[in-house]
Parts: C-alpha cells; structure tokens; sequence
C-alpha cells in the first residue's frame, strides 16, 4: 500500500490563495484511493478552521484528515498529565485543547507553546521563560519546531526560534509534537496503518518537511513552491525528488510507478 503525507502551507497554498494545481492534485489522489494525511505545523487556527480555508480555494479535506500539533499534543496530554495546563497559543486555537484543564499562573502541570504570531511581546515571551523556572519538572510541549514560513508579504519567524530562544535560558529541552519530530509522522502512519517505507511526504520545508520524514524512514519530496530556496539543495540532505510544485506529482506518481 503507498500512502501520501501532504504539508500544506507552501504546498497546497500560500497566504490565501491556493497553489496551481493544487486542487487537481488532491482530487487525484483521492480519486485513485490513495490513503492519505495533511500535516500541518500550523497552531494558528483549529482544523475546522483550516479544511474551510482549502474548501474556500477549492481543495476539500474533512477535518480528520488534518494532522496537527494541538491534536497530538491533546493526545499526549491525556495520557501523561494530571493537572493544569498553561497554554501559549492563539485564541482561536484553544477550541482543540476544550477537553484540557487550564491555567497560566500557580502550580501547573505542563507548558505548551505554539506560534503566537505578531502577538509575541516580551511580557509574554518573559512570563513564559519564568513559567518555566517555576516548575522545572513540568513537561515543557512545543507545536513545532518550524523556523519559518512563507507569508503573503514575506518569510515570517515561527514558533521554533522561540522555543530554542527558551531552551537556552532555561538549559531544558522541549517536548516536540510537531514536526520535524518523528513521532509527529508516526502518528499519522498510525492513523493510517501505513508503513514509512512505502510512504511519501510532499513538502517545501527541506528540514521540517524532508529531513524530518527522511529520519522516520519515510521519503521526502520536496517541491519547489513555499519557502523553498535553490540554497536548500546545499543543505547536506537529499530528497527522495525534487519536483515543480505539487501539481507535477500526479505525473511523477505515475512515472516512478508509485
């Protein structure tokens, strides 16, 4: 069985507009039952918010088709914790995390950090770090590790140079849920039942995106589409291929005899 692991901003879109091709590209996979995921780092909004955005453009996903890092990281949550959480992401994103008990302030139980975006401030950033020297046996969760991303106006900082910037000060490492962790892409060959050798993942990150999967024993084909940079083939990682944009991959699905 070969299985299809698609990232979407950069993939599917940038900003909000939709990439050429990119609805006839999840249509045919869809139509040639090829089982598949979206895998986003994205932390800014819920996944309802995110398949209304591709059904908006013309790609239509059903929410449990989307993996994100809030998602896993509930999972992960339910499982290990006992307590209040303090959570660190934008407002709308909160709806993923209902069934989590909260608190930003006393004894807590965990910190989780996603992409908060131009609301980052120091107060913030600030009352995050003592969060963290406060409890320094709580777990600390990042949604992510992502440096940047492709916005309509430029390339914008994500929430990895954030929890790096806290893992110096705190000399703690955080918990990542996103990717390029391997469990994040094991959780969608979970959902699956697929196997990583016989998997795809189409990005334009070389590291969140191909790198990350490569480590899972999964194959990265990077696009160039997103933040894609010709510097990134310089990087000491090689994809499985390099095509176009996610518009060519039907014709090279069929051409490598996937």
């Amino acid at each position: 069985m070969n299985t299809l692991l698609f990232d979407m901003d950069g993939v599917l879109y940038e900003g909000e507009q939709a990439l050429p091709g990119a609805a006839e590209a999840v249509a045919w996979c869809r139509s040639q039952g090829i089982p598949h995921r979206f895998l986003t780092n994205t932390t800014s909004r819920p996944r309802r918010a995110l398949a209304e955005k591709l059904a908006a453009m013309g790609i239509y996903v059903t929410v449990e088709e989307i993996l994100t890092p809030p998602v896993a990281a509930v999972e992960w949550l339910q499982q290990h914790i006992d307590g209040p959480v303090a959570l660190f992401v934008p407002e709308a994103t909160r709806e993923e995390f209902a069934g989590i008990e909260q608190s930003d302030s006393g004894k807590i139980a965990a910190v989780v950090l996603g992409d908060l975006g131009t609301a980052w401030d120091f107060p913030t950033y600030n009352r995050i770090f003592r969060l963290l020297m406060e409890n320094p046996a709580v777990p600390f969760i990042a949604l992510g590790l992502t440096r940047y991303w492709q916005a309509e106006d430029g390339l914008r900082l994500d929430v990895g140079p954030f929890v790096k910037g806290l893992e110096y000060a705190t000399g703690r490492e955080a918990l990542v849920m996103g990717k390029p962790a391997a469990p994040f892409f094991e959780t969608a060959l979970a959902q699956l039942g697929a196997r990583a050798e016989e998997t795809l993942m189409i990005g334009d990150d070389i590291r969140g995106d191909i790198d990350g999967a490569q480590a899972a024993g999964i194959k990265g084909v990077l696009v160039r589409s997103g933040k894609f940079r010709p510097a990134d083939l310089e990087q000491g990682i090689t994809p499985y291929a390099v095509i176009d944009s996610v518009a060519a991959l039907p014709a090279w699905w069929c051409g490598q005899g996937w």
